[in-house]
């Protein structure tokens, strides 16, 4: 970081709690007081820039508000501290740079918020789920913190009913308990919930779990819901939204105490688009899904030029080899993201890739193929949202448009989030590729805060694929790296990240050709073989890929290796004996 002047914004999410002595001006008086317990740390900090980055410079403002003491009583309770640096390098007046970073302050959270559980088991469920947390958001007094990932669980009491889908939300309110049953069952109202057997299906329902480490005992509300014990589909989904803070209120055990009675969690659920089936990231017996690159540029480095956007016969031609070949998600670039590539305008982006959604929509082939739209730019993925893609795919995470979050919140539509530093004319910089805390711990926390700005923008947790980023921002052994090690870097997650798929993109990249030697991006086929290998052994659940026929092969044959699929009953293991087999 080489620096001649700064800025820095501190951004206090929370929630309000009134003691009586509630006032703008405590709260402006915390305000201050951070301000000066802040300063000498940030002096230390900048003494030492010349050994950060500027992500990791962001990231180390977070950690130091989100640790500064916390009030017991009075207005303020941040529960998420945002920052933004901006910095403006000597000798150049126009060349400003800035970076954003998220982090939770966990003391105590679980005292002040409530933790709904959600489910359903009839029609759309995840729809259903989706318009419950909107309608919570939409209300004036209560305000989605955080949700966890949705698990698929088998019906509990009343067995003869369809699988159903879960998970919690951690909310901020100020209504009192028995208000907020009436707002929560008001919802399910609107939404058209009829209970018709007790425990039976439903395609809505809202508990209150727990209600700011308070008990509850009327006849109409018991708090924290007297059946949570013995549920893993709230007990799990609870651990992924708590901090680690929350205490049972009558039984003074923990979440994680509470699961020890459990094995291995239910599937996760992860939905791409209709009509295709959800991701089960957690499921060590799930299918590698193959996404299928379609590129309508004329620059980018492997396949510029091979799609026109006005021959829309050869857009379907495509389109349609690439699904007779077993790809399941089609993803559509019209901006070429290769190291140094030319901008182009939002318009020329769009003028690009929606004859293209089109073609595909048009074909009877692809009514269960998710179609992808490549993009880091917010208006041209609302566009291709709206002609019909499902996935907004990202290089950036939000890094390079501001208003993407929001607007990928306000679609609904699952999220790939890439790492990535810089921009594609910056990334390989050797700012942008140094990592002074590793390369795994700095891909896991700047993913980590990305996670963390989506959330509090409204993008829920299941709607979230996360991309380790081959390619940018990373040397060629950088790539080596995160391919040796992607089961690392998934274990590595906290209940902060956890639960999420991973999509791999190394196809026909430019390390391949390095360590293989081949120049021509079209000749590295085996060599993005191996690396589809690697990444399948690694835990992904996708990869993105040019030569879809052979890299669908290839991802089979993982599979049957290191995922046991089609099924061990198929192809038993033979018991061990000299090794000579024909």
């Amino acid at each position: 970081m080489n620096v001649s002047s700064a800025r820095l914004s501190i951004t206090l999410h929370g929630v309000c709690i009134d003691d009586g002595r509630a006032s703008q001006e405590s709260a402006l008086s915390r305000l201050d007081r951070i301000c000066e317990l802040l300063e000498p740390h940030l002096a230390d900090m900048f003494r030492a820039s010349k050994s950060l980055t500027l992500q990791e410079a962001a990231h180390e403002c977070c950690r130091i508000v989100a640790n500064l003491p916390q009030p017991i009583d009075g207005t303020l309770q941040p529960k998420m501290v945002k920052a933004k640096l901006d910095l403006q390098a000597p000798d150049d007046n126009n060349a400003a740079t800035s970076a954003t970073s998220s982090h939770n302050v966990s003391q105590g959270a679980s005292k002040d918020v409530v933790f709904v559980a959600l489910g359903s088991n009839i029609g759309d469920r995840c729809g259903v789920l989706e318009s419950a947390c909107k309608m919570i958001d939409a209300s004036a007094d209560m305000q989605i913190l955080r949700t966890s990932p949705l698990y698929e669980t088998e019906p509990m009491y009343v067995e003869e009913q369809e699988s159903f889908l879960n998970g919690v939300c951690m909310i901020s309110t100020s209504l009192a308990p028995n208000e907020l049953l009436d707002r929560l069952q008001a919802i399910e109202n609107d939404l058209g919930r009829v209970k018709l057997v007790d425990k039976g299906p439903r395609n809505i329902d809202l508990d209150i779990v727990a209600y700011k480490g308070e008990v509850v005992n009327t006849e109409r509300l018991i708090i924290p819901h007297r059946l949570m014990t013995e549920r893993e589909f709230v007990l799990r989904p609870l651990r992924d939204v708590d901090d680690g803070s929350f205490e049972h209120p009558v039984t003074g055990k923990s979440v994680e105490q509470l699961l020890r009675a459990y094995g291995r969690p239910p599937d996760s659920f992860t939905p791409i688009a209709p009509g295709c089936d959800a991701i089960h990231a957690n499921n060590p017996k799930r299918r590698t899904r193959v996404m299928a690159i379609l590129n309508v540029t004329p620059d980018s480095f492997s396949d510029g030029g091979d799609n026109q956007p006005a021959d829309v016969e050869s857009l379907k031609a495509t389109a349609l080899s690439h699904i007779a070949a077993g790809a399941t998600i089609i993803d559509i670039g019209g901006q070429s993201s290769r190291p140094n590539a030319p901008d182009i305008t939002a318009e020329e982006e769009l003028a690009r890739v929606l004859p293209a959604i089109e073609a595909i929509k048009s074909l009877p082939e692809a009514a269960n193929i998710a179609i992808s739209i490549d993009t880091y730019r917010a208006s041209v993925a609302e566009a291709a949202i709206n002609a019909g893609a499902h996935i907004v795919n990202d290089i950036s995470a939000g890094l390079l448009d501001p208003e993407m979050f929001p607007t990928v919140a306000r679609l609904g539509c699952t999220y790939i989030m890439t790492h990535m530093r810089g921009t594609p004319s910056t990334m390989q910089d050797a700012e942008h590729t140094t990592y002074t805390s590793g390369l795994l711990h700095g891909i896991y926390t700047e993913l980590q805060d990305r996670i963390e700005e989506a959330q509090q923008a409204g993008i829920r947790r299941w709607r979230i694929i996360l991309d380790p980023g081959i390619g940018f921002s990373k040397t060629t052994g950088q790539n080596l790296q995160i391919l040796r090690a992607l089961n690392s870097l998934k274990k590595k997650q906290s209940r902060d990240t956890t639960g999420y798929p991973w999509l791999v993109g190394s196809s026909r990249k430019g390390f391949i050709g390095k360590v293989t030697g081949a120049e021509d991006a079209k000749d590295r086929v085996f060599g993005t073989a191996a690396t589809v290998t690697a990444a399948i052994q690694g835990g992904a659940d996708i990869v993105r890929v040019h030569d879809v026929k052979e890299m669908v092969q290839v991802a089979r044959m993982a599979d049957a290796i290191y995922r046991r699929l089609p099924g061990e009953e198929s192809w038993p293991e033979e018991p061990s004996g000299d090794g000579n087999q024909q």
